[in-house]
Protein backbone atom coordinates (compact mmCIF):
# COMPACT_ATOMS: atom_id res chain seq x y z
CA UNK A 1 0.00 0.00 0.00
CA UNK A 2 1.39 3.37 -1.16
CA UNK A 3 0.26 6.62 0.51
CA UNK A 4 0.67 9.60 -1.31
CA UNK A 5 0.59 13.10 0.27
CA UNK A 6 0.86 16.53 -2.07
CA UNK A 7 1.99 19.63 -0.90
CA UNK A 8 3.00 22.57 -2.51
CA UNK A 9 0.05 23.98 -4.43
CA UNK A 10 -1.24 27.77 -3.72
CA UNK A 11 -2.59 31.15 -5.41
CA UNK A 12 -0.45 32.71 -8.17
CA UNK A 13 -1.12 35.29 -11.21
CA UNK A 14 -0.92 34.28 -14.51
CA UNK A 15 2.93 33.97 -15.76
CA UNK A 16 3.74 32.60 -12.30
CA UNK A 17 5.54 29.41 -10.91
CA UNK A 18 4.61 26.53 -8.80
CA UNK A 19 6.26 23.23 -7.40
CA UNK A 20 4.06 20.78 -6.74
CA UNK A 21 5.76 18.27 -4.47
CA UNK A 22 4.29 14.13 -3.66
CA UNK A 23 5.69 12.61 -1.06
CA UNK A 24 5.48 8.58 -0.90
CA UNK A 25 5.59 6.32 2.26
CA UNK A 26 6.37 3.19 -0.04
CA UNK A 27 10.52 1.86 0.43
CA UNK A 28 10.26 0.63 -2.98
CA UNK A 29 9.07 3.84 -4.26
CA UNK A 30 11.32 3.70 -7.26
CA UNK A 31 9.63 0.87 -9.05
CA UNK A 32 6.61 2.85 -9.38
CA UNK A 33 5.09 4.98 -12.34
CA UNK A 34 4.00 8.39 -11.30
CA UNK A 35 1.49 11.04 -12.79
CA UNK A 36 0.19 14.21 -11.99
CA UNK A 37 -3.41 14.58 -12.92
CA UNK A 38 -5.69 17.87 -12.18
CA UNK A 39 -9.45 18.59 -12.25
CA UNK A 40 -11.26 22.02 -12.39
CA UNK A 41 -15.03 22.33 -10.96
CA UNK A 42 -17.72 20.62 -13.38
CA UNK A 43 -14.63 18.53 -15.69
CA UNK A 44 -13.29 14.99 -15.59
CA UNK A 45 -9.88 14.50 -14.30
CA UNK A 46 -7.03 15.02 -16.81
CA UNK A 47 -3.32 13.38 -17.27
CA UNK A 48 -1.32 16.29 -16.82
CA UNK A 49 2.23 14.79 -16.45
CA UNK A 50 3.63 10.84 -16.23
CA UNK A 51 7.20 9.31 -15.48
CA UNK A 52 8.25 6.33 -15.60
CA UNK A 53 10.47 4.13 -12.64
CA UNK A 54 13.71 5.40 -12.46
CA UNK A 55 12.93 8.38 -14.99
CA UNK A 56 13.82 6.94 -18.08
CA UNK A 57 10.59 7.96 -20.16
CA UNK A 58 7.74 10.89 -19.18
CA UNK A 59 5.08 12.41 -21.04
CA UNK A 60 2.65 15.58 -21.57
CA UNK A 61 -0.88 16.57 -22.19
CA UNK A 62 -0.27 18.73 -24.89
CA UNK A 63 -1.67 21.97 -23.32
CA UNK A 64 1.13 21.72 -21.10
CA UNK A 65 4.08 20.70 -22.85
CA UNK A 66 7.07 23.13 -22.54
CA UNK A 67 6.10 24.49 -19.57
CA UNK A 68 5.53 21.63 -16.95
CA UNK A 69 8.19 19.53 -15.96
CA UNK A 70 7.96 16.63 -13.77
CA UNK A 71 10.46 14.32 -11.93
CA UNK A 72 11.00 11.94 -9.25
CA UNK A 73 13.92 12.01 -6.33
CA UNK A 74 13.70 8.47 -5.75
CA UNK A 75 16.58 8.50 -2.44
CA UNK A 76 13.79 10.28 -1.32
CA UNK A 77 10.81 8.76 -2.40
CA UNK A 78 8.97 12.03 -4.24
CA UNK A 79 7.65 13.05 -7.60
CA UNK A 80 7.43 16.61 -8.42
CA UNK A 81 5.83 18.91 -11.21
CA UNK A 82 6.94 22.17 -11.53
CA UNK A 83 5.24 24.59 -13.38
CA UNK A 84 6.09 27.69 -15.39
CA UNK A 85 3.99 30.36 -17.11
CA UNK A 86 1.17 29.34 -15.09
CA UNK A 87 -2.44 30.29 -17.07
CA UNK A 88 -5.96 30.75 -15.75
CA UNK A 89 -7.16 27.71 -17.14
CA UNK A 90 -4.51 25.48 -15.13
CA UNK A 91 -6.68 26.20 -11.99
CA UNK A 92 -7.45 22.79 -10.42
CA UNK A 93 -6.79 20.25 -7.68
CA UNK A 94 -3.86 18.18 -8.51
CA UNK A 95 -3.49 14.74 -7.56
CA UNK A 96 -0.73 12.64 -7.76
CA UNK A 97 -1.28 9.11 -8.62
CA UNK A 98 1.41 5.75 -8.32
CA UNK A 99 0.72 2.46 -10.36
CA UNK A 100 3.44 -0.21 -9.58
CA UNK A 101 5.81 -1.41 -13.25
CA UNK A 102 5.55 -1.65 -15.79
CA UNK A 103 4.81 1.81 -16.91
CA UNK A 104 2.97 2.81 -19.93
CA UNK A 105 4.29 5.76 -21.51
CA UNK A 106 2.57 8.17 -24.24
CA UNK A 107 -1.08 9.07 -24.05
CA UNK A 108 -2.37 5.78 -21.97
CA UNK A 109 -0.10 6.42 -19.57
CA UNK A 110 -2.12 9.47 -18.34
CA UNK A 111 -5.18 7.33 -18.00
CA UNK A 112 -6.62 7.32 -14.63
CA UNK A 113 -7.63 3.80 -14.39
CA UNK A 114 -4.14 2.81 -14.83
CA UNK A 115 -3.16 4.18 -11.34
CA UNK A 116 -4.02 2.10 -7.82
CA UNK A 117 -3.05 4.68 -5.35
CA UNK A 118 -3.66 8.31 -5.15
CA UNK A 119 -3.01 11.37 -3.04
CA UNK A 120 -5.27 13.78 -1.70
CA UNK A 121 -4.80 16.93 -3.90
CA UNK A 122 -3.59 20.03 -3.19
CA UNK A 123 -5.27 23.16 -5.22
CA UNK A 124 -3.85 25.42 -7.68
CA UNK A 125 -5.37 28.54 -8.20
CA UNK A 126 -3.82 31.09 -11.11
CA UNK A 127 -5.75 34.54 -11.64
CA UNK A 128 -5.34 36.50 -14.41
Amino acid sequence: QVHLVESGGGSVQAGGSLRLSCAASESTYSRYCMTWFRQAPGKEREGVATISAAGVASYYVASVRGRFTISRDDANNTAYLRMDSLKPEDSAMYYCAAAKVPCVTGLPGLEPARYNYWGQGTQVTVSS
